[in-house]
């Protein structure tokens, strides 16, 4: 399928569906996860060739340490070797890595590897990619919220003028456009505390397609049915096709 003319600038993806797509082939959950980078791949790519301008990935959220140790050993052990072996090919290819979320919680290699390659692609500007790993979207909030009250207890800020603007300049993805559209894989129908304040006006698609099976034509369905819908913003279907 040819992508449509009508883009979203910055794409969003909850990447679901992993463990259930190794358990529907009675093989380890961690395997899912490992066929889930190659989809992570092609879609990097995908977006990058269709001139997306930024793509954020939800790889590990601030509940996912609840799951079994085992498989957040293994998540943990997946993210060191796809530092080590994709950061090259992200760089060939003119992608900016970046990592959000609460980073600190990260071992002390995996957070020096998370540095290096972010300062490795920072010159990059084919495709922003950013992972989300420990992150949530109330975390998100909240830190921003802190740093807030630091500056007015500093006397820098006056709580009184404090406005969306100048939350949203304290979040995450600050320098970026907000998401115009979320795509979440494996069924489920809901954003699991992923880019809250950021999803306000995004386009929600969802679909059953387990993430190790998304590709690029996956990608172009999401794509085509951003396209077909009026985003309107607050306005009437006629204001907003007069301002188009």
């Amino acid at each position: 399928m040819t992508a449509p003319a009508v883009l979203p600038r910055h794409v969003a993806i909850i990447m679901d569906g992993n463990g259930r797509w190794a358990e529907h082939r009675h093989r380890p959950r961690a395997m899912g996860h490992r066929a889930g980078q190659k989809a992570v791949r092609a879609t990097v790519r995908a977006c990058r060739e269709r001139g997306i301008v930024a793509l954020t990935l939800f790889a590990f959220s601030s509940e996912n340490w609840r799951r079994p140790q085992d498989e957040v050993g293994a998540l943990m052990e997946l993210f060191l070797r796809a530092l080590d072996s994709e950061v090259d090919e992200l760089h060939d290819n003119g992608v900016r890595l970046r990592f959000i979320g609460a980073l600190e919680a990260f071992a002390p290699a995996l957070r020096e590897r998370m540095r290096a390659a972010m300062q490795h692609t920072a010159g990059n500007d084919a495709l922003l990619l950013n992972v989300a790993v420990n992150y949530g979207g109330r975390w998100d909030i909240a830190q921003a919220a802190r740093a807030l009250a630091e500056r007015v207890a500093r006397g820098n800020l006056d709580a009184a003028v404090i406005d969306e603007q100048l939350v949203a300049g304290q979040l995450c993805l600050a320098d970026l456009p907000p998401p115009d559209l979320l795509i979440r894989t494996g069924g489920e129908h809901r954003i699991s505390n992923f880019l809250l304040w950021q999803l306000a006006y995004a386009e929600l698609y969802f679909t059953d397609t387990l993430w190790p099976d998304f590709d690029a034509a996956a990608l172009d369905d999401a794509l085509a049915a951003y396209a077909g819908r009026e985003r309107r913003y607050g306005l009437t279907g006629a204001q907003s096709r007069a301002r188009a």
